[in-house]
C-alpha cells in the first residue's frame, strides 16, 4: 500500500509529496523546497522512515514545482522527470529566475521524458502517467487504481480549476483533459493538487462550479 506524505513548501504553498511502501523505496514529487530548511525538514522524513528515493517526478514545470529539483538530484542521485512539452518553461528560467528572485543555476531541466500511459515503478507499487494538458503544456498526472488516488498538479483543485491565463494555458483544453481523461476514473479516487486540500472525483463532477 502506497503511503503518502505532504510537504507545502516556499511562497506558493506547493504540496511537495513522498510516495513510499512497504519497500522503502520512495518517489518525490514537485520538490517545491526553496531553503535549507525546507530542504531539512524533506530530508529528515526521508531519513527518520529510512526510505530510498528511486524517482523525481514534476507534475509540470512552473518554478514554484520544480525549486528543489536541483537539490534532490544532487542529495539522492536521481534525475528530474517530466514531460518533453514543458521544456519551454525552463528555457525561459533567466526570466522567471530575475522576476522571482532565484538563482538561475538552481534551475534545472528534466533529464527523462515521461508521455501518456507510462508505468512508473517503485517498490511493490506503480503509478501510470496520464498527460492533461490546459494548465501548462506538459501537465501531467499520476494514478495509482490500486491506492486510488490520482496525483494531478495544477489542472484540478477542490471546487475550482488550475489557471488558464499563464502562457500555454487554455481553458476549453484543460476542461476537455479533466472530463476525458480524470472523469472517467472511479468517483472515489482520491485527487490530490499541486496547492490545497484534497478532494474526490466524484465530489468534483457533481458540484465543481467551472465544469
Amino acid at each position: 500500500m502506497i503511503q503518502i506524505k505532504v510537504f507545502v513548501f516556499n511562497v506558493f504553498s506547493v504540496n511537495t509529496l513522498v510516495l513510499y511502501d512497504e519497500t522503502k523505496e520512495c518517489v518525490i514529487i514537485d520538490p517545491g523546497c526553496s531553503t535549507s530548511n525546507e530542504q531539512q525538514e524533506l530530508q529528515e522524513f526521508i531519513t527518520e522512515h529510512r526510505l530510498k528515493p528511486v524517482h523525481l517526478l514534476n507534475t509540470h514545470y512552473h518554478i514554484d514545482h520544480i525549486l528543489g529539483n536541483k537539490w534532490v538530484k544532487e542529495t539522492y542521485q536521481i534525475v528530474p522527470e517530466a514531460h518533453a512539452a514543458g521544456q519551454i518553461f525552463w528555457g525561459n528560467k533567466k526570466m522567471w529566475s530575475t522576476i522571482f528572485h532565484i538563482n538561475e543555476d538552481d534551475l534545472i531541466p528534466a533529464e527523462k521524458y515521461l508521455s501518456e500511459q507510462e508505468i512508473i515503478h517503485f517498490g511493490n507499487s506503480s503509478l501510470q502517467v496520464i498527460e492533461t494538458p490546459g494548465h501548462a503544456d506538459g501537465s501531467l498526472s499520476f494514478y495509482s487504481s490500486t491506492d486510488h488516488f490520482v496525483i494531478v498538479g495544477d489542472v484540478l483543485f477542490l471546487q475550482s480549476v488550475g489557471r488558464s491565463d499563464l502562457p500555454t494555458g487554455n481553458f476549453d483544453i484543460l476542461k476537455q483533459q479533466i472530463q476525458t481523461k480524470l472523469f472517467v476514473l472511479p468517483d472515489n479516487t482520491k485527487v490530490i493538487p499541486g496547492h490545497g486540500p484534497f478532494t474526490e472525483i466524484g465530489f468534483e463532477k457533481k458540484s465543481n462550479p467551472y465544469l
